[in-house]
Order: structure tokens, then C-alpha cells, then sequence
């Protein structure tokens, strides 16, 4: 059994801290105190109390470290650190975007790993969530990879190593990026039905291909059609995370999701006229 801190009690952290703690000691810290955890998942509602933590003062050390919030939420998660870490405990950054480990440079690069989650969830309340299907968790190869994807052994979140993070993560970020449709139109998945919605999406995973190949992924032209098709088939009331937090008024992932592609495509001399404008465009929205 492993000692496990989750920082971060939203929609991922919610859930990942309620399987966990199906196996583990868990512990969730938070801004606000919570009873406990309910997830409605497809194959049925599973629940879980695990120790809630509210001031960083009160925290100590665990073996591993789950940081879950917000890219834009770094500085809070890291306050979390001293308290949770010791010479032995290793973070796993599941964030967004592509550049998980330059968000905590304070944590030595052998025991940070960089996560990519695909996991459907929906926050309705403080403490309950919908999982909308099982989900994947990939890693780097090597050690600690082999390490965390060990935790997942007995939930339905199949969690792998991979030898090639580079592509998994630009991959992730090319459905990321695609998502931006939905916040501006303000509309579920169900709006990749509607084909020039559909190009647009397939414009800026192509821009995202392109810089992610000078990135050194390796991404094929199939993927911008593939998005609009994996999106098709989701639930077509799924509201992804920039969707919700733009509705609700939240702060916005723009340069995680977004923003990164236009950032690295200029280092590289690539034009991303798409995600440059759908970013603007989003964040003038949100004034």
C-alpha cells in the first residue's frame, strides 16, 4: 500500500484520489474541506474517504505526489511540496500540454514524471464526479514510470509506459487543442457534427502536427481527421475542461492547450494563424 497525495480535488484529481484509495492511503488536498468522494463511473457509483487537507502546514511526507490542477495553478500545487516531499517521494505532473516537467522546476527531473491522461470526468458538485468511460494513463518508460502505472494495477484506469512520451503528449494535445471549438461556440462534443466546425478542428491539429513534428513527435496527416471522428463518438454531451471553466467564469488552460502550439511554432518559424486566433478570440470572451 502507497502513500499517495493528490493535489487538486477537481474533475481528474476527484477521480484518480477515489480509485486509488480503493488500494492505498490517499490523501487529497484541497482549498475547501470535503465529506468524501462519490464517483458515478460506467460501471457503477464508487466512493471513497480519504484524509482532506486544507493548509499545506498540516501536510507530510507520502511516496508519491499527484499534482492535478491547473496548468495556470502551479504556484498553489507547489506550496503543497515541502510538506509532502522527502528525499523519496516522486512527483507525477498530470497536467495538460506539453511541458509538465518546466512547471516545477524546484523537484529534481529523476522523480518528476510527466503524465498524459485521457479520462472523461465531469465535476457536478464538491466531492462528485462523472466518469464517462475507463479511461488511459500513459508514462516514460524507465523506473518511476513503471512505478506509478503499478498503483493503477487493480482500477479500471489502464495506466502504460510508453517509449515514446514525445508523441503520446503532442498526440493529447492535438485532441486538446481541437477542443477550443467547443468553448467558443459554447456547445457539447456535438458540435464536431457540424462539418465547418469540423475543418476548423482539423486546421488546428494540423498546425499542432506540424509543430509537434519539429518538436520531434511523431504525429501521421491522419490524426487531424482522426480528432474530429474520436470526438464524434464521445458522448455527445461531453463538455471538455476549457468549455466548463469558460462557462463558469473560471481561469482558462489557453497557453497549455493552445497557446504552446503558437509559442513553439514560432521558435520554429511555423505559422499557427488557427490556435492564434481561436485563442485571442476565447480569451477576449472571457473579459
Amino acid at each position: 500500500m502507497a502513500r499517495v497525495a493528490v493535489i487538486g480535488a477537481g474533475a481528474i484529481g476527484g477521480t484518480l484520489a477515489a480509485w486509488l484509495a480503493q488500494d492505498h492511503q490517499v490523501t487529497v488536498c484541497a482549498r475547501s474541506p470535503l465529506a468524501d468522494l462519490e464517483i458515478e463511473t460506467p460501471g457503477g457509483t464508487i466512493r471513497a474517504a480519504p484524509a482532506i487537507l486544507t493548509d499545506p502546514a498540516t501536510a507530510t511526507p507520502v511516496d508519491w505526489v499527484l499534482a492535478t490542477t491547473k496548468a495556470y495553478d502551479c504556484a498553489a500545487a507547489a506550496a503543497w511540496l515541502p510538506g509532502l516531499m522527502d528525499a523519496g517521494t516522486r512527483l507525477a505532473v498530470i497536467q495538460n500540454g506539453v511541458e509538465q516537467r518546466e512547471r516545477f522546476p524546484m523537484v529534481p527531473q529523476p522523480r518528476t514524471l510527466p503524465v498524459i491522461i485521457d479520462l472523461p470526468a465531469e465535476r457536478t458538485a464538491p466531492g462528485r464526479i462523472v466518469q464517462r468511460r475507463d479511461g488511459t494513463i500513459h508514462v516514460p518508460e524507465g523506473a518511476i514510470g513503471d512505478a506509478f502505472v503499478a498503483l493503477f494495477a487493480d482500477t479500471v484506469i489502464a495506466a502504460q509506459t510508453t517509449p515514446d512520451f514525445i508523441t503520446a503528449a503532442w498526440r493529447k494535445l492535438a485532441i486538446n487543442c481541437a477542443g477550443i471549438v467547443s468553448a467558443i461556440t459554447r456547445r457539447p462534443a456535438e458540435v464536431a457534427n457540424d462539418e465547418g466546425v469540423a475543418e476548423v478542428m482539423r486546421g488546428l491539429v494540423r498546425e499542432c502536427i506540424a509543430v509537434g513534428r519539429a518538436e520531434g513527435a511523431t504525429l501521421a496527416d491522419k490524426l487531424a481527421d482522426q480528432v474530429v471522428e474520436w470526438t464524434r463518438k464521445a458522448h455527445p454531451q461531453s463538455v471538455n475542461s476549457l468549455h466548463a471553466d469558460f462557462v463558469a467564469g473560471r481561469p482558462m488552460e489557453l497557453d497549455a492547450r493552445n497557446g504552446v502550439i503558437v509559442r513553439l511554432g514560432a521558435k520554429h518559424g511555423i505559422a499557427t494563424p488557427l490556435n492564434q486566433a481561436c485563442a485571442a478570440l476565447l480569451a477576449a470572451s472571457a473579459v
